[in-house]
């Protein structure tokens, strides 16, 4: 079976709106004739060439990715340009790209942060940053945990739900300190942080912390922090993306997740904490 390009675009737009979307992001369809029939949909984090091949070798007619190919302007792709090449690839294979990025992180429901909330078992949630025109939707999650823990074991949970990076989890904090409220942003949630404190979390997971704000953080009030990889953060959004679409669209088409992990971190030296400048731990 098969539908219309325009029909699953229209699915998808009425799950993550377009006017949720940062001004400043690239989201909506990317290359592709809506006119075109779909029959097999990937859903992806990034729009990488391990993720192109897959789309190729399945025979794909949509990729949706969470990360824009095309964040800032260009003025042309031309296929000796990395990101020109994935084009020209997408379109000789009669493949379309389509990205829900920033508006995606708002959506209520079946988005990138209530599908991060999900699956670290929180209940209860709501926006940390709501949006003016709907309460439900907005940015990051804040929630209840369905048991105390500790904030040794909220780490392992964390560690054991998302998908694992060469970065692992880091944490910043207490390792008894107690956790019930649990705030989460996919992606660079950093900004969040006074929201976070604000709700009462007792922890913030998100990704891309800096030095300084957690150094600062360390020093005043407030929830303990959690950093896991970007791409980890944001993985969770994708089974919960693909399994409304199918539902939306009757399961006229097939619809499937990459299991490609396109975190662009490859490997890490290990090394032994200890103080600064000791050699046994830079070894």
């Amino acid at each position: 079976m098969s539908v219309p390009l325009r029909e699953v675009l229209a699915a998808l737009d009425a799950r993550y709106a377009p006017a949720l979307a940062e001004s400043w992001d690239a989201v909506g369809l990317v290359c592709g004739d809506p006119d075109e029939p779909v029959q097999r949909v990937l859903f992806a984090v990034d729009p990488t060439s391990d993720v192109v091949d897959e789309v190729i070798g399945t025979g794909t007619g949509l990729l949706v990715t969470h990360h824009p190919l095309l964040l800032t302007p260009v003025h042309g792709v031309p296929a000796d340009d990395p990101k020109g090449r994935l084009v020209h690839r997408l379109i000789r294979a009669g493949a379309a790209l389509f990205v829900a990025h920033t508006n995606a992180d708002r959506a209520p429901g079946s988005g990138v942060n209530d599908a991060l909330a999900a699956v670290l078992g929180l209940s209860g949630t709501a926006p940390l940053e709501p949006t003016d025109a709907d309460p439900r939707a907005g940015l990051g999650r804040i929630g209840g945990l369905p048991a105390p823990l500790s904030l040794r074991e909220f780490a392992e949970l964390a560690a054991a739900v998302l998908p694992a990076t060469v970065g692992g989890v880091r944490v910043a904090g207490d390792p008894d300190r107690v956790v019930r409220r649990v705030a989460v942003c996919g992606g660079s949630g950093g900004s969040l942080l006074p929201a976070a404190a604000a709700a009462g979390a007792d922890v913030f997971l998100t990704s891309d912390l800096k030095h300084h704000p957690v150094s600062e953080a360390a020093e005043t009030p407030g929830p303990a922090l959690v950093d896991v990889a970007h791409f980890a953060s944001e993985w969770p959004w994708l089974p919960v993306a693909a399994e409304v679409l199918g539902r939306d669209l009757s399961g006229r088409v097939e619809v499937s997740v990459s299991r490609l992990r396109t975190d662009p971190w490859t490997w890490h030296a290990g090394q032994r904490t200890g103080p600064a400048g000791d050699a046994d731990a830079r070894r």
